[in-house]
C-alpha cells in the first residue's frame, strides 16, 4: 500500500471512532439538562472518559504500535512529549462547560501527527452533526465537501473568535478583557463558541476569519484543528506571529490575508 492509502485507512478509522464516540456525546448532552450542578460534572467526567476509551480502543485494535496522547490519559499521567512516532491526540469532548448547559457547540476532536507534523484531523459535533475532515496535503472538508478560508483582507470586517479561559485571577482576567477591548476596535465583532477545535474549523470554513487563543488545556485541542485550517488555505501561527508550537498552549490562525494584521494588533495588546 502506498503513503496515500495508509493515511486514507487512518482517516477512515478516526471517523469511526469520532461517529461512536459523537453518539456517547448526543446521548448525555440531551440527558445534561435535567441534572443536578454535582451531577453535571460528574456526567462530563463520565462522558469525557467513556468517549476517551472508546475511541483509545477503537484504534489501538487497528494501530496498535502508534502512541497515544488524551485529555484524560494525560492528566493522570502528566506531561507527554510528543515524538516523531505517529501518534494520535484526542480530545474526547471538547467544549465541556458547552455541554453542561446545553449550548450545541460541542465535539469530539482526533488529530494523528507522524513525525510531529499534524497529518489527519477529525473534528465531529454530533450536536448538529457537522463533520470536518482534513488529510496533510489534500485539501479540508465538512461533510464531504471542500472548505476554504475566507477572502476577507480587511481587519476591520473581520469576525475574530477567541476565548476567555478558565482563569478568574485578576492579572489574568484584565489582561484578557484589555486585550479584547483593543481587539473590539480593529474588527468587526467577537466571538466566543466555548470550543477551541470548532473555533479552528470556524476559520478553515470561513464562519470566522481570525482567531487566537492563550493558554487553552493542550495539544489535543488543538491537534486537528490546526490541520483543518492550513488545508483550507488559512495560516496557523503563535499569537506573537513566531512558529506555531504544538505543545505550547497558544494559538492563532487566520485566512491567508489577515494573520500580519492580527500579529500587529495583538502586539499591541500585549
Amino acid at each position: 500500500m502506498g503513503h496515500n492509502d495508509v493515511v486514507g485507512t487512518y482517516l477512515i478509522v478516526a471517523i469511526e471512532a469520532a461517529k461512536g464516540a459523537g453518539d456517547v456525546i448526543r446521548k448525555g448532552f440531551y440527558q445534561s439538562k435535567h441534572v443536578e450542578h454535582k451531577g453535571q460534572v460528574d456526567l462530563v467526567t463520565e462522558t469525557d472518559k467513556a468517549c476517551e476509551e472508546l475511541i483509545f480502543n477503537h484504534l489501538k485494535k487497528h494501530f496498535s504500535d502508534h502512541k497515544f496522547i488524551g485529555e484524560e490519559t494525560s492528566a493522570s499521567l502528566g506531561t507527554v512529549e510528543l515524538t516523531d512516532d505517529p501518534t494520535w491526540i484526542v480530545d474526547p469532548l471538547d467544549g465541556t462547560t458547552n455541554f453542561v448547559h446545553g449550548f450545541p457547540f460541542v465535539c469530539v476532536s482526533i488529530g494523528l501527527t507522524i513525525g510531529k507534523i499534524p497529518t489527519v484531523g477529525v473534528i465531529y459535533n454530533p450536536i448538529i452533526n457537522e463533520l470536518f475532515t482534513a488529510v496533510h496535503g489534500q485539501g479540508a472538508f465538512l461533510n464531504g465537501n471542500p472548505i476554504k478560508a475566507s477572502s476577507q483582507t480587511e481587519l476591520i470586517k473581520a469576525l475574530l473568535a477567541t476565548e476567555v479561559g478558565t482563569k478568574r485571577d485578576q492579572v489574568t482576567v484584565d489582561a484578557t478583557t484589555n486585550r479584547i477591548n483593543t481587539l473590539l476596535f480593529e474588527v468587526q465583532s467577537l466571538r466566543m463558541s466555548g470550543s477551541c477545535a470548532l473555533n479552528l474549523c470556524g476559520v478553515a470554513c470561513g464562519r470566522v476569519d481570525i482567531f487566537y487563543e492563550l493558554g487553552f488545556g493542550g495539544p489535543w485541542d488543538v491537534a486537528a484543528g490546526v490541520l483543518m485550517v492550513q488545508e483550507a488555505g488559512g495560516h496557523v501561527f503563535d499569537p506573537s506571529g513566531d512558529d506555531f508550537n504544538l505543545m505550547s498552549q497558544r494559538v492563532a490562525a487566520s485566512n491567508a490575508h489577515l494573520k500580519d494584521l492580527l500579529v500587529d494588533v495583538l502586539k499591541k495588546t500585549a
